[in-house]
């Protein structure tokens, strides 16, 4: 099969995958729900931001939203493969929309402190935790084995497009609406997600649930890792790239308030210039348009990232910043969609949430650099701090690239 007709075979999958009912009803859940989640991030870091005026508190409630993913990504994928992964999506949604009503109530009232922030970021990122292995592995066995590539491929295009527009949404509704407005309709939207779930055909083969085996499950997923070098390869630079690179963003409001001297509203444009980048190479993934070795695609693009935020940070302006970010996307596209797709191609079916799980966990490591730039950033300002850790993670990447490619041949 030549490149054209390859391409016609991509997007022929891809019409198919929308013209399913189900799959588009969890495409759109997940798409609807991660910007909710983006937005409340950014909007949680402008109000620790304009209430403390410290890059570290910033850091430190963003922190909290994604901390869970660390301490119980693994166990989500075990229980995954025991309780009916619709319902785990759908509580995902519920409770969250809970904990935003709670918050959109207490602003309201005027009572809102940061601590109930960062409480509330702490207990909905520990539904977030359940992401990967669940909604996102659905989205496989949705697609069917012929269909993965495309499917993931569009929902990891999603998932950029999320984390677009969740902070222009988010620095819009904090300037325009404050924090009970902006919580008021994340609230709304993930209750709307979870209704629509209710209506979802999902057939699942469970095992009973063995609290006793949760640990063995994640063992035995290790030890399968082990024997496969790409396997490894998506872990080590999944931790790199979250600890080292996506950190930054916990530092957008620091450096759009801080550092450039522009509105809420630009630093929601500022926070929102990588994942327009990511939508744009996710597209031309999904499309069949760029076609790459699929571990240097997931290497090379954690990299490419990683020299946009030097660039970005060393700016002298707004707007040459916002465009490197931009071309930074194109890098977290790359090593975005190869991520979950290395892992479901390269997994047997019963190994998958387990994996996926693990590769939560591994995404968990990112509150870990949150916190470690936020503290370089109180001592030698943000710019600074975002190039430290930049550097460090591309040395980590090409160090981490060279040792499993050498183990593998």
């Amino acid at each position: 099969m030549d490149l054209a007709e390859d391409t016609a075979a991509s997007r022929s999958a891809a019409r198919q995958l929308l013209a399913s009912a189900d799959f588009l009803r969890l495409w759109l859940v997940g798409a609807f729900a991660n910007a909710m989640r983006w937005l409340e991030l950014l909007a949680s870091g402008l109000f620790a931001y304009e209430a403390t005026g410290s890059a570290l508190a910033v850091t430190a409630v963003v922190a909290a939203r994604q901390l869970p993913q660390l301490l119980f990504g693994a166990f989500a994928g075990a229980v995954s493969e025991a309780v009916d992964r619709k319902l785990i999506v759908m509580l995902a949604l519920i409770v969250p929309a809970c904990v935003s009503a709670t918050l959109a109530t207490l602003a309201t009232m005027g009572q809102l402190a940061l601590w109930h922030v960062a409480l509330g970021n702490l207990l909905s990122g520990s539904m977030w935790a359940t992401e990967m292995s669940t909604r996102r592995r659905m989205v496989g066995e949705i697609a069917g084995p012929h269909r993965i590539v495309p499917a993931i491929a569009l929902d990891s295009t999603t998932s950029a497009a999320t984390r677009m527009i969740g902070p222009l949404l988010g620095g819009l509704a904090f300037e325009w609406l404050h924090m009970k407005g902006a919580y008021t309709v994340t609230a709304f939207v993930q209750f709307a997600g979870a209704f629509a779930m209710a209506g979802l055909t999902h057939t699942q083969t469970t095992r009973p649930l063995a609290l006793g085996r949760l640990f063995r499950d994640v063992a035995e997923g290790l030890a399968f890792a082990r024997t496969k070098s790409v396997l490894l390869l998506v872990f080590g630079i999944t931790i790199v790239t979250n600890a080292f690179a996506f950190a930054y963003s916990s530092l957008v409001a620091p450096l759009g308030l801080g550092e450039f001297g522009v509105s809420p509203s630009l630093v929601g444009l500022l926070a929102a210039a990588e994942p327009a980048g990511a939508l744009l190479g996710g597209l031309l993934i999904a499309m069949g348009i760029v076609r790459m070795d699929r571990r240097l695609t997931f290497a090379g693009g954690a990299a490419l990232f990683m020299c946009a935020l030097i660039a970005m940070a060393l700016s002298p302006s707004y707007w040459l910043a916002l465009a490197v970010m931009v071309v930074g996307g194109f890098g977290t596209a790359g090593f975005g969609n190869m991520q979950s797709t290395l892992m479901l191609t390269e997994a047997p079916p019963e190994m998958r949430s387990r994996l996926m799980g693990i590769v939560t966990v591994c995404i968990g490591t990112n509150p870990l650099g949150v916190l470690l730039i936020g503290a370089i950033s109180d001592r030698i300002g943000p710019r600074d701090a975002v190039v430290v850790m930049a550097a460090m993670g591309l040395v980590l990447t090409a160090v981490l690239t060279m040792v499993l490619q050498h183990r593998r041949a």
